[in-house]
């Protein structure tokens, strides 16, 4: 049970984001803001601030505020998430490098994947498809992989509704959802957009993005990604457990470019590991392919915005390392990188499973389900999934 000052100091930290998610919405006219899921339903009012130079001073002192926590975990999470929001302020009022964005905002190394790293995922690749019985070089058995998992699309609503159905019936068996299957999310089509898919956990929508090729194993993944336990279930239970005075306001946030982008998306991408749902090698290929486009994705908003790379150029140097997908995928990775105030988000995918999952499995059996009560029932920096004490 967190102390009471730290409900408190969430009460004022979720206070102070929504006053800097008015501010920054008032003067850069971006529509999806910094906070991107509100669940107060407007019970939060934001903090009063006129300019940046009010918000920095009221973050300095929550900064200071945040050393005289009672909880180690929570000390080291409140005073990284503001570093993010002072750091978000400061690109925003007098402009901040792509290197320091990126170490900043989500605190993690400002580099993108390396070459080593990106080949050791091209050879997990290529042991895979060998094992599968496919033949050529690595472009040619991925794309004949794709071929032969693709789901149809008038197939592709039914096929991701019954993954759905089947990954909430598997998160009840290590992780209750408070709430009826009837409240879970419903699938919708979408085009033209900057995701793969998206949970509108509001409207209780996954936003599917029909552009680029879709295989089973893939929508496999985003059923456990975008819902159970994945995000509907991260939302959900910080809804529940504010709602009983067990977690911090902030909980009732969604923010992006902050401390727990990377823990937010690992959470949902550890997913399959949690379920025991890794059926054979398609789910193997699905997941080192998730890993390698996080990969190059971070390769091509390095090129993009701190080399200063021309968006052709960078257009063609995913097409050329994408695998799989098709120009639908390229077109909303493009997409996704290409907006400054999200460039650095890609990074969030990179770094987030293997620190979820290496710290999950550093837990003994024993303690795993009060761990994901840990993991799921307040925010986290990357660096706190490791501060969990049994």
């Amino acid at each position: 049970m967190l102390s009471e000052a730290t409900l408190n100091y969430g009460e004022r930290a979720a206070r102070a984001l929504l006053g800097v998610d008015s501010l920054y919405r008032r003067e850069s006219k971006d529509e999806d803001g910094l906070v991107v899921v509100d669940m107060s339903h407007g019970a939060l009012q934001p903090a009063p601030y006129a300019e940046y130079a009010d918000a920095i001073a009221a973050w300095q002192e929550l900064k200071r505020d945040a050393a005289g926590l009672p909880e180690a975990d929570r000390r080291r999470y409140y005073d990284q998430l503001c570093e993010s929001t002072l750091a978000f302020m400061q690109w925003r009022s007098a402009g901040l490098p792509f290197a320091d964005q990126l170490g900043r905002f989500l605190h993690v190394p400002a580099a993108p994947a390396s070459e080593a790293e990106l080949d050791a995922l091209r050879q997990e690749l290529r042991t895979l498809l060998n094992a599968l019985g496919y033949t050529g070089d690595l472009e040619a058995q991925a794309a004949a992989w794709q071929t032969r998992n693709r789901v149809a699309p008038d197939e592709i609503a039914d096929t991701l509704a019954t993954l759905c159905d089947e990954a909430w019936d598997r998160t009840e068996q290590v992780l209750h959802i408070p709430a009826p299957k009837s409240d879970g999310m419903q699938v919708t089509g979408v085009s033209g957009v900057a995701f793969n898919a998206r949970c509108n956990y509001l409207e209780r929508k996954v936003e599917l993005n029909i552009d680029p090729v879709l295989t089973r194993p893939g929508l496999k993944h985003l059923a456990v990604h975008e819902c159970y336990p994945g995000h509907y279930v991260q939302f959900k239970l910080r809804e529940v457990l504010y709602a009983e005075g067990k977690a911090p306001a902030d909980n009732l946030l969604s923010v992006v470019n902050t401390a727990s982008s990377s823990p937010f998306e690992g959470i949902a991408d550890h997913g399959l590991f949690l379920l025991d749902w890794i059926d054979g090698d398609d789910d193997r290929v699905q997941h080192a392919l998730t890993r390698y486009r996080s990969g190059i994705g971070t390769v091509a908003a390095w090129k993009l915005h701190a080399l200063g790379e021309p968006d052709s150029a960078v257009r063609d140097w995913l097409r050329a390392n994408a695998l799989v997908g098709g120009e639908g995928w390229v077109d909303n990775r493009i997409r996704f990188i290409a907006a400054p105030a999200r460039a650095v988000l890609i990074w969030s995918y990179w770094w987030g499973q293997g620190a979820v999952t290496s710290a999950y499995n550093a837990v003994p059996p024993e303690h795993r389900p009060k761990y994901l009560q840990y993991l799921y029932g307040r925010m986290h920096s990357l660096q706190t999934l490791t501060l969990f004490e049994a």
